[in-house]
């Protein structure tokens, strides 16, 4: 006799019941990484620096696409560089939907558009790279640490660059910011593992998003597409790669820095 499956329910989503929270989430790969972890399930807290009608908008088509009815997404502003403006960034995403997060994403960051070389980077560039890439990033992960609770599968994702592979010039300053997060982010996954939590490193090659293609002439487009499979990446391309590292899937992939560049670097 035939199976009765008339009655049956859709299997869960990957990530249903999971609160994930992602910086810079209202633009470029943060974007996609929250349309997508909110894809497989999970409620989404958008960090976004000041477009708040941008953050909104990805808020709410995230909203409509809900199967329950419920809220999967809001939008929160927070200076990831300042810890008073984080500890409210997790606070909101506890009132907003009952649970510290149990995904974070650290994907906020900056990069001077001028690609100076070492000798001609002003302090000002310098500091306020380190004070989004590299502060920003210890803010959100010490916070993360602190109140993702024991035995939670708790996922820490942080974000450098494949430049860490290349070594390009024009790149000094932001590739060190890319060096502190990696390092720092492979030490946090020894200390949080014994709580059942990971860490780990997502650094994508050329992504094409407004914060790369900013300065950026055609023919060093095309050089890049030319090591890189012939085309440059797109969000896409990125994002699933972090869906994993926050699936259940993923639980013994730990303090490992995974390069997404099509062979770039």
């Amino acid at each position: 006799m035939a199976a009765n499956v008339g009655n049956s329910k859709p299997a869960p989503l990957p990530l249903d019941g999971r609160v994930a929270l992602v910086t810079g989430g209202s633009r470029g790969i943060g974007r996609e990484v929250s349309s997508h972890l909110a894809a497989l399930g999970a409620r989404v807290v958008i960090n976004y620096a000041s477009d708040s009608a941008k953050a909104s908008a990805l808020a709410t088509g995230l909203n409509s696409r809900g199967l329950d009815g419920g809220v999967r997404a809001v939008a929160f502003q927070a200076d990831v560089s300042d810890p008073a403006s984080v500890r409210a960034l997790f606070d909101h995403a506890e009132a907003a939907f009952g649970s510290p997060p149990h995904i974070v994403v650290a994907s906020a960051g900056l990069l001077n558009a001028k690609y100076p070389a070492l000798a001609d980077t002003t302090v000002e560039d310098f500091d306020a790279m380190f004070a989004v890439n590299v502060r920003g990033t210890f803010l959100v992960c010490r916070e993360a640490a602190n109140r993702m609770p024991p035995s939670s599968g708790g996922r820490i994702v942080t974000f450098s660059s494949s430049i860490m592979g290349t070594l390009l010039p024009g790149y000094a300053a932001y590739t060190a910011t890319n060096g502190a997060v990696e390092a720092m982010t492979r030490i946090l996954a020894k200390e949080v593992a014994a709580k059942g939590v990971t860490a780990n490193v997502v650094a994508p090659g050329p992504v094409r998003t407004e914060l790369f293609m900013a300065g950026k002439d055609e023919a060093f487009v095309r050089s890049v597409e030319a090591r890189s499979m012939g085309r440059l990446a797109e969000t896409t391309d990125v994002a699933p790669v972090v869906a994993f590292l926050a699936s259940n899937a993923a639980g013994w992939v730990n303090g490992q820095v995974i390069r997404v560049n099509g062979g770039f670097a």
